[in-house]
């Protein structure tokens, strides 16, 4: 056999054996995340000094070798990570689970590592994959393509929190400079400073009700600046706008205004907007101000996959007239249950994020030569010149399961936080806020996460952690109107409403009949 023929022999036996490892280790991951988590949903301080102690000092000369290496990532690393996805019992942060058709998905995602930049229809399908994906999601979401099918996937709310920030500023900028009697001004083209100026503006700001961290993060980053989000509540409801003083704040001639509507809000999961005609309200304004309205979708937008039954009513009504909206911003890796990181941004104007995000001066990348695509380049509407296939695992939780599927698993979740949320209302020991007029009103208004302290002010301090220390749930520590507090989160596909409500109530009891010393 040549040099050659034997160089080619051991490259095929590397490949096949390699291909025959990583079918061994995805099923071996399989049988571990489909596996009913049964364990603690925290690791306890042995798994964690363990996995602390095996992690190397320095890099070495000579590696383990990938074998050795895998032992030591499953056996030492792995007990040490949380059950946030595997457990439908860790009710912090929103956190989705991953569902089987996901896993597979990413699974494929990370061997065929395709990178999602230009539109190249004779290279790889991932990009059409891509766009489709995101014609089922707002398929899913009850909007209309013709208008909707604009957008791109991102790392997460954060980061569509940023783009639609970034279009809204370009947005009203641009507005600003043509009342100004200036030229058409692009912020992405000439800066901030060049165009501010040239618009007489002293700045922009955004105007929201108890907006998440996510949204300021995005508007400092964008020069907007974190001083300039504004709470515009109403006196005796911090949720909803005060539409009064929103006109006010929008018709001031020295600012050019960004309105952003929580939906939900992070603490409680309820709505800024109660109906389609607050909706419309806020449109009317943002239209005769030059605003533009933007919707943090992060988990609340789902709601709009429920069906209209009397059950769901009042809560389905917070995301009527979403499609209003000028762009939406929300998180794959909550409701969609999809592995991190996912998050989509939709826009109504498929022009806009082109004039922030287009990528200059890098002729190589410039897909399609002969004529304008098909798809546009997610390089051009997006932060990243290149990034993993996110989509995938979107494309194929939603073939696998559709509507109804999804529409299933956001009703159990529902249901169980309003299972526990009664409980909570009756118990002596308990508030669940905010404080409503009575149990029904209550669990009418209760989507998917609820809140609640102990009365009692000492175990209050400590309520998050002594619940957390039982390592059969997991909740997130908060505070509301100055107290401390705690968020139960529920968005696992694996939500069983009776079991867990059983093992939730008979941890929350344990931990109220124990006291803030034991």
């Amino acid at each position: 056999m040549s040099d050659r023929s034997a160089r080619i022999s051991m490259e095929l036996k590397d490949v096949r054996a390699t291909a025959e490892t990583q079918a061994s280790l995805q099923q071996q991951l399989w049988e571990i995340t489909q596996t009913p988590w049964e364990s603690g949903i925290l690791p306890d301080a042995n798994q964690l000094a363990h996995a602390r102690a095996s992690l190397p000092l320095c890099l070495a000369n000579e590696g383990l070798g990938f074998e050795n290496t895998k032992q030591h990532v499953l056996n030492d690393i792995v007990p040490a990570f949380n059950g946030s996805s595997i457990s439908p019992r860790y009710y912090g942060f929103v956190t989705g689970g991953v569902t089987p058709a996901a896993l597979f998905a990413d699974n494929i995602v990370s061997a065929y590592d395709q990178n999602v930049q230009v539109h190249l229809p004779d290279h790889s399908i991932s990009t059409d994959v891509e766009s489709n994906a995101l014609g089922l999601l707002v398929d899913l979401l009850h909007l209309e393509r013709a208008e909707w099918h604009n957008g791109i996937f991102t790392t997460g709310g954060s980061a569509s929190n940023i783009l639609g920030l970034a279009c809204g500023r370009e947005y009203v900028l641009n507005r600003a400079a043509c009342k100004a009697g200036v030229p058409t001004q692009s912020v992405g083209e000439h800066g901030l400073y060049e165009v501010m100026q040239a618009s007489g503006l002293s700045g922009i700001q955004v105007l929201s009700t108890l907006p998440h961290s996510s949204l300021v993060k995005a508007a400092g980053i964008l020069g907007i600046g974190r001083a300039n989000v504004k709470n515009i509540c109403q006196e005796g409801n911090s949720l909803l706008f005060d539409m009064e003083k929103l006109e006010l704040e929008l018709a001031r001639p020295d600012k050019a205004s960004i309105v952003a509507v929580s939906c939900g809000e992070v603490n409680t999961g309820r709505f800024a907007t109660t109906s389609i005609d607050d909706m419309r309200e806020l449109r009317k304004l943002c239209d005769k101000y030059g605003a533009w309205l933007h919707v943090d979708g992060a988990f609340g937008i789902f709601n709009r996959v429920l069906d209209d039954s009397p059950e769901f009513a009042t809560i389905k009504k917070g995301v009527e007239g979403i499609e209003l909206a000028d762009c939406i911003a929300g998180d794959g890796h909550k409701f969609l249950n999809v592995p991190y990181d996912c998050g989509f941004f939709l826009c109504r104007h498929p022009n806009e994020a082109f004039n922030v995000f287009q990528n200059a001066n890098a002729a190589y990348l410039t897909g399609n030569i002969n004529g304008p695509p098909s798809i546009p380049s997610p390089l051009n509407i997006g932060l990243e010149n290149s990034r993993r296939f996110r989509a995938l695992p979107v494309y194929t939780s939603l073939v696998a399961y559709g509507r109804t599927g999804y529409q299933s698993m956001l009703e159990k979740q529902i249901r169980l936080a309003r299972m526990i949320a009664g409980w909570l209302f009756d118990h002596p020991g308990y508030n669940v806020l905010p404080e409503a007029s009575s149990k029904e009103e209550l669990i009418d208004q209760t989507f998917m996460v609820v809140l609640l302290s102990a009365k009692q002010d000492e175990l209050n301090k400590v309520l998050a952690a002594k619940i957390n220390e039982t390592s059969k749930m997991f909740v997130s520590g908060t505070s509301w109107q100055g107290r401390p507090a705690c968020r139960t989160a529920i968005s696992n596909w694996r939500v069983d409403e009776d079991k867990d409500f059983e093992l939730v109530t008979s941890v929350l009891k344990s931990v109220v009949e124990r006291g803030p010393t034991n």
